[in-house]
């Protein structure tokens, strides 16, 4: 059964327009309630938001159609999404909600469930909501209806969470840092992390006022970091997104770190401390060159598909710990069961303390390959799958790269549009091959 309203992170959309309304998320809540009461007479939910305007709307929306199901609700107000999913584990809630659209600016919002785990919940829960919200409201009378308090000390205990992720014979005395919270749900979260294990802070984009979530800061824009880091000389800048489950990396030359970087560094400090890590997990997009690098270090490297959900998948299937993608989403599952953007800062500082050696310095070796991307746009109705001069060409660009580079070609999701990707050691040799499978698309 395709699904209506999941996409592959919840539901997401513009607000004001369906389904981000508020007749939409009052469906929503109770059809989630029903769902969930089949199995729990009375159970309770923990929702959690960013600083977006439209949360207060969404949350008051969610809250009673939950309580119109006979399902209670605790509150937490502004707290990053792996925080939600931290505490639906910790108080043994029976689902995890987070109002927010991550990276998107302001006009978006959206809805991410955690299970009573923290984890991501499966297809079929998501197809039983959708199937829930078909059928007509079946509305509590005024005894069973739910109720609805506000949870005291979210944000403290989410904290102590963060900073028992890091090595407890380390500190962050002297290290200066700049913490960049994207004017979102980490804003009063993220700097004390920091400061209370020893750290001299600088904050920016931590003034949130529900229009300003991710403008022009945080890892979607880097940018404001990297001069926030040389103008205070400060040895290292942590950017997180607006749910705070995505990271960018700063060193005081200025230097950005990506998650393919990052995720290279956390395997490496499993491996200076004697730690066995059988294998790692990045996707169709992770760069080569850490791919090789993982494995001249006898970690097995396995792609999935791009989305920290398939890679959270991936791992859960081989039982390994440490994932990641390019954009900043990092897993390290006997840390936290979904991506969190403060506590893999910690790791890395953690692998930057325990080594003494710098983040430059540890992956010294590890270049990342050029990749040249072209979107080649699809006429209505082109098969570009059953195109044998472009497989013919394909074929003979992966047996030229050999070990020296790869080869990517997949649809866009949204528009008509081929994205031809190739990455080689080379700079102009990658260039010169997307261009022959780009020309070989549209020929």
């Amino acid at each position: 059964m395709s699904r209506k309203y999941f996409g592959t992170d919840g539901i997401r959309g513009t607000v004001g327009q369906d389904p981000i309304t508020p007749d939409f998320m009052l469906r929503l809540g109770h059809a989630v309630g029903r769902v969930l009461r089949k199995t729990n007479d009375r159970p309770t939910v923990l929702i959690g938001k960013d600083t977006r305007i439209s949360g207060y709307m969404i949350e008051s929306a969610l809250e009673a159609g939950f309580a119109s199901a006979g399902v209670n609700v605790l509150l937490t107000g502004p707290l990053p999404t792996p925080g939600v999913a931290y505490l639906t584990r910790a108080l043994r809630q029976d689902l995890g909600v987070v109002i927010s659209a991550s990276h998107n600016p302001y006009q978006d919002n959206g809805i991410k469930f955690f299970s009573a785990k923290g984890e991501k919940l499966p297809d079929a829960w998501e197809i039983a909501v959708e199937a829930a919200l078909d059928d007509a409201p079946q509305w509590v009378d005024s005894a069973s209806l739910g109720r609805a308090k506000r949870l005291e000390d979210a944000r403290g205990r989410y904290i102590e969470f963060c900073k028992n992720c890091f090595g407890a014979d380390l500190t962050l005395k002297g290290i200066k840092i700049v913490v960049d919270a994207a004017h979102g749900a980490a804003y009063h979260v993220a700097p004390d992390v920091f400061h209370e294990l020893g750290a001299e802070v600088i904050s920016i984009g931590c003034k949130p006022d529900g229009f300003n979530i991710n403008a022009g800061v945080g890892a979607t824009a880097p940018g404001a970091l990297v001069e926030a880091v040389k103008a205070q000389g400060a040895d290292y800048g942590i950017a997180l997104d607006g749910d705070a489950d995505r990271l960018q990396l700063v060193d005081a030359n200025g230097r950005l770190y990506n998650g393919d970087e990052l995720l290279y560094v956390m395997v490496a400090d499993r491996l200076h401390q004697g730690l066995r890590v059988p294998g790692a997990v990045g996707t169709l997009m992770t760069n080569m060159a850490v791919e090789l690098a993982l494995r001249s270090r006898d970690v097995e490297f396995v792609r999935a598909k791009v989305g920290d959900r398939y890679v959270l998948e991936e791992l859960a299937a081989r039982g390994w710990q440490l994932g990641g993608e390019g954009s900043g989403h990092l897993l390290a599952l006997d840390k936290h069961t979904t991506g969190d953007g403060i506590v893999s800062a910690l790791l890395v500082l953690q692998a930057v303390c325990r080594s003494g050696r710098s983040l430059s310095d540890q992956l010294k070796g590890v270049e990342l390959f050029p990749q040249t991307l072209i979107n080649v746009r699809l006429a209505a109705g082109q098969d570009w799958q059953n195109n044998t001069r472009m497989a013919a060409e394909q074929a003979a660009v992966v047996a030229e790269l050999g070990e020296r580079g790869r080869v990517l070609v997949r649809a866009s999701g949204t528009e008509p549009l081929l994205r031809v990707m190739v990455e080689a050691s080379d700079a102009a040799l990658a260039q010169q091959c997307a261009q022959r499978l780009a020309q070989a698309v549209a020929g």
